[in-house]
């Protein structure tokens, strides 16, 4: 009787360690002697004991995988250092575990790969300007290559580009004379335009004296209010002896 009741006891508890748990975003791979059984889980779930069932886990959510700093030279002979995040989850559990040994270190590597391939066909202004382009020519890069390991690669992106000091101030100057020249554009385009009103004015004004002459007492009378100084206005002589015969006039007409 203790014989039986010790076999069950020692059959339930081989039994009991076969029972296996999974998270929500795990996925068990399933041998059996060796040879693929199939997937388990989530949840629970149970594996035939004593080694002839095995398990190997793999997790499903995305993975942050920082791309380790490069040294490599754009298609224009300049070296850059360039780093690069790489983000990707396994979509296929089984590709994953049995086409590639190491699922990660060789997604890594054909990101790196990419990554100095990528740059090297490239100019370094479109290196720095065109960031979304070489991006996206990256991400479609390594899903040609992972795709047929059960991973989905869902980003791959420049996070920084690193050049030299030298090209640095060469690039500086650069920007500087652009800005200039910019400045000075737009300085002529304005004198340009305050040449062609000038022009226009003087074009209306000189059928019209009285104009010209109201237009010099209201500069005169401008200057004056901007700055507290005396001003000095000269007046022609016949506007004088027109002021002084008129004046004569006058007082002759008043005793008439």
């Amino acid at each position: 009787m203790y014989i039986i009741l010790i076999a069950l006891a020692l059959l339930f508890l081989i039994l009991i360690s076969g029972i296996r748990i999974a998270r929500e975003y795990q996925r068990a791979v399933v041998f059996r002697l060796g040879r693929y059984a199939g997937l388990r889980g989530p949840g629970l779930f149970w594996l035939i004991p004593l080694g002839i069932e095995n398990e190997t886990r793999i997790d499903l959510r995305v993975v942050t995988n920082p791309i380790e700093q490069q040294e490599t030279i754009t298609r224009d002979s300049v070296t850059v250092k360039v780093n690069a995040v790489l983000w990707f989850r396994v979509h296929d559990p089984q590709k994953a575990i049995l086409t590639v040994e190491n699922f990660r270190a060789a997604v890594q590597q054909v990101a790196l790969t990419s990554l100095r391939n990528v740059i090297g066909q490239h100019d370094l202004d479109e290196v720095l300007k065109g960031r979304d382009k070489i991006n996206a020519l990256l991400r479609s890069n390594v899903i040609e290559t992972t795709t047929s390991w059960g991973v989905a690669v869902e980003l791959l992106e420049m996070k920084d580009v690193e050049i030299p000091q030298d090209m640095q101030r060469v690039m500086a100057m650069e920007a500087e004379a652009i800005r200039e020249k910019r400045a000075r554009i737009i300085k002529a385009e304005a004198e340009l335009e305050a040449s062609q009103k000038l022009a226009e004015a003087a074009r209306l004004m000189v059928g019209n004296p009285a104009a010209l002459e109201l237009r010099r007492m209201q500069m005169v009378s401008e200057v004056g209010a901007e700055s507290n100084s005396t001003t000095v206005i000269m007046i022609p002589a016949e506007f004088v002896h027109l002021a002084g015969n008129l004046s004569s006039y006058l007082e002759g007409k008043s005793v008439g």
